[in-house]
């Protein structure tokens, strides 16, 4: 029932707050209280993403890894390897860039009107003799070939100079 959703509040909170203790009770209280470990791993994957992020790229792995684990040996021995990962997540550092970049995108498509911009055309795949005739593929700068980084524009023009990794005042 409700404790269900409580105790996985808990071990995130847990988690994100850098307590490995609490982290590891309320894993344990789940898994000792009968809880699907393939749904706590799932959990961890997600928190992977979003609590840790960028500040240990790594962290999407170990869930990842912990899920396989858990999927191949089943419990009891599985649950030795969503501790590692708990107390692992605990202490990693952690980032919400990317979750926040990624919700000012969002924002960004919602509260658009009209038309979405179109790829610009140096952006587009020119598979045919007429995509490349109407100038798909045109000016595109191919990075690796060069040695320092070039200037090229990735976004819609309407978008150019938009920042969403910056604080968006809604």
């Amino acid at each position: 029932g409700e404790e269900h959703y409580n105790c996985i509040s808990a071990l995130h909170k847990s988690m994100r707050g850098s307590d490995e203790n609490a982290s590891l009770y309320w894993l344990a209280r789940m898994l000792e209280g009968g809880e699907d470990p393939l749904y706590v791993a799932r959990r961890l994957v997600r928190f992977a993403s979003e609590d840790i992020g960028l500040a240990d790229p790594l962290a999407l792995t170990q869930a990842v890894a912990a899920y396989q684990g858990c999927h191949f040996i089943g419990m009891p021995e599985c649950e030795v390897i969503l501790a590692q990962c708990v107390v692992y997540f605990a202490r990693a550092p952690k980032s919400i860039e990317v979750y926040r970049a990624y919700g000012n995108v969002k924002e960004c498509l919602r509260m658009h009107t009209g038309p979405l911009p179109t790829v610009p055309l140096h952006l587009r795949n020119a598979p045919t003799r007429l995509m490349k005739n109407l100038g798909y593929g045109k000016g595109y700068k191919y990075n690796p070939m060069y040695k320092e980084p070039v200037e090229q524009d990735y976004l819609p023009e309407e978008l150019k100079g938009t920042d969403f990794f910056k604080e968006r005042k809604s």
